[in-house]
């Protein structure tokens, strides 16, 4: 006798008039549109924090055209590009997280621990220290930084393909020499382009402005619609290559596609606003607990890494006074405490 699976509440098959069944989560769909929410307040709040307060309905009235001309000078020139770039990043970050857990079917997989962040570091590094460069050339730099890393981290792991823990072990390893690189750029540096490169890889949102906003944009436009449009591919392969094969993946061509899209999104996003820590490990985690699904998760991780970076900006001026930090701190200080407690329930759970 054969027995049909029934759809469980939180998911729904939805059919088209074409005969085209797609599976709908609704729970995963909530999550989305929560964080979606959060988002957009956090965003508004944000706007009206500063020197100069705006309540949060003068910054919306501001925001449709209708405010008096100080408040759209600060909003839209001061204030709406700094959050456009925090929530362009957050969203990189985040689904460039989660793209590299679900490859290498690993929650440690992230750019933060391969050393993506700190090749795109290297390359900024050299255009401060060595060329004395520009922003925009510093930002070209981490870019290109970001995808030499990514192409030899590639490289060095393929064997037959690229798999989970050789990529991650590799990736810890060319972290650990671009680490070393880096730290010899710095001592080589006078003092002026030290502070400058200091600053630039604590990872900050300070002085960004639309010159920033319009490269992650277009990048976000092109990459975010290729990535959700493999998504089905990147589902399968995390049930194993030969299952996938088996189900008509072309497993290494959406792998190549995939990690060279996030490592896109990972340069791009640390070219804009430096190396902020540790948001493209906790967002995807964060995601997966929230709609308790166990497929690669990328619209949630996309809208909960925005959320994140939104929330940090906010607590880093407002929880510290006068004494502003840098968002790349209080990322880093609160997903340290998260990779410690992700480390000690994977041991628990007899995963490392």
């Amino acid at each position: 006798m054969t027995t049909t699976r029934k759809p469980t509440p939180a998911t729904r098959a939805v059919r088209t008039r074409g005969g085209l069944s797609v599976r709908f989560d609704v729970r995963a769909f909530t999550v989305v549109v929560v964080l979606l929410v959060a988002a957009l307040t956090a965003s508004v709040v944000l706007i009206g924090t500063g020197d100069f307060p705006i309540p949060a309905v003068d910054v919306l009235k501001t925001l449709v055209g209708n405010g008096n001309a100080g408040q759209e000078f600060i909003v839209n020139e001061l204030r709406l590009p700094r959050v456009l770039v925090g929530l362009l990043v957050g969203s990189s970050l985040g689904l460039g997280g989660a793209l590299f857990q679900s490859i290498s079917r690993n929650p440690l997989g992230s750019p933060d621990v391969l050393g993506l962040g700190q090749g795109s570091t290297a390359g900024a590094l050299i255009m401060i220290v060595l060329f004395s460069g520009t922003a925009a050339q510093v930002a070209l730099g981490a870019l290109v930084g970001g995808l030499v890393t990514g192409l030899a981290i590639y490289l060095l792991a393929w064997k037959r393909g690229v798999h989970g823990y050789r990529l991650v072990l590799v990736g810890i390893g060319v972290s650990a020499i671009v680490t070393a690189v880096n730290g010899y750029l710095l001592t080589k540096a006078d003092i002026v382009d030290a502070a400058r490169a200091i600053v630039w890889m604590t990872g900050s949102l300070n002085g960004r402005d639309w010159a920033q906003v319009w490269p992650l944009l277009i990048m976000c436009a092109v990459l975010v619609p290729l990535v959700l449009g493999n998504a089905r591919g990147l589902r399968m392969m995390e049930m194993g290559d030969d299952v996938s094969y088996a189900l008509g993946v072309r497993v290494e061509r959406v792998r190549l596609l995939l990690m060279l899209s996030a490592v896109l999104l990972t340069a791009g996003a640390t070219a804009a606003a430096g190396p902020v820590g540790f948001v493209a490990l906790t967002a995807p985690q964060l995601a997966r607990r929230l709609t308790r699904s166990p497929g690669p998760n990328l619209a949630p991780s996309m809208c909960m890494g925005a959320t994140l970076l939104i929330v940090a900006d906010w607590a880093s001026q407002r929880t510290f006074g006068a004494d502003q930090l840098p968002v790349g701190v209080v990322t880093g200080v609160l997903g340290g405490v998260y990779l410690l407690w992700l480390l000690v329930t994977e041991r628990k759970a007899g995963r490392i």
